[in-house]
């Protein structure tokens, strides 16, 4: 189990990152194609336009949320190989063990490099729908004083 976990940690760690990525980068793209092209005057009630907006942004969300996650298990099972490896080699060299630190630990900068930019997609997109319901209720509230309401 050791020896797999040391040759494919990486694999596993960056590659759950990478789908993280894609289905966040996805989502981003997606978003802002509808809201460039959204009617924001056919809905007929603010719900119904706010599900529409929000659709998607919990996979945006819950990327960013946790992809710090995911970076530190891999450090942390990194962690456990070194040490791992120091009890079995019975000998403690200061090189070896330097080196599988640092080398564990780029997984949780992956990790935060994954989640910082789903984070800052996410909350510029939540600014996004906040304009897009004022633009909505603006809309509405001119239509309801030419109709005399």
């Amino acid at each position: 189990m050791m020896l797999f976990l040391k040759q494919n940690l990486d694999l596993l760690v960056f590659g759950v990152l990478g789908v993280m990525s894609f289905l966040m980068v996805w989502f981003v793209i997606e978003r802002y194609l509808y809201f460039a092209r959204v009617k924001v005057e056919r809905f007929h009630h603010v719900d119904t336009l706010n599900v529409a907006l929000t659709n998607h942004l919990t996979v945006i969300s819950t990327v960013g949320a946790n992809a710090p996650y995911v970076g530190l298990l891999g450090t942390v099972v990194g962690i456990i190989v070194v040490f791992y490896d120091m009890g079995q080699g019975g000998k403690i060299d200061v090189h070896t063990i330097m080196t599988g630190l640092a080398l564990a630990l780029k997984a949780t900068a992956g990790g935060l490099l994954v989640a910082i930019p789903a984070i800052m997609f996410y909350n510029a997109l939540l600014r996004k729908v906040d304009v897009l319901t004022a633009h909505w209720r603006v809309h509405k509230d001119k239509a309801n004083s030419a109709n005399g309401r």
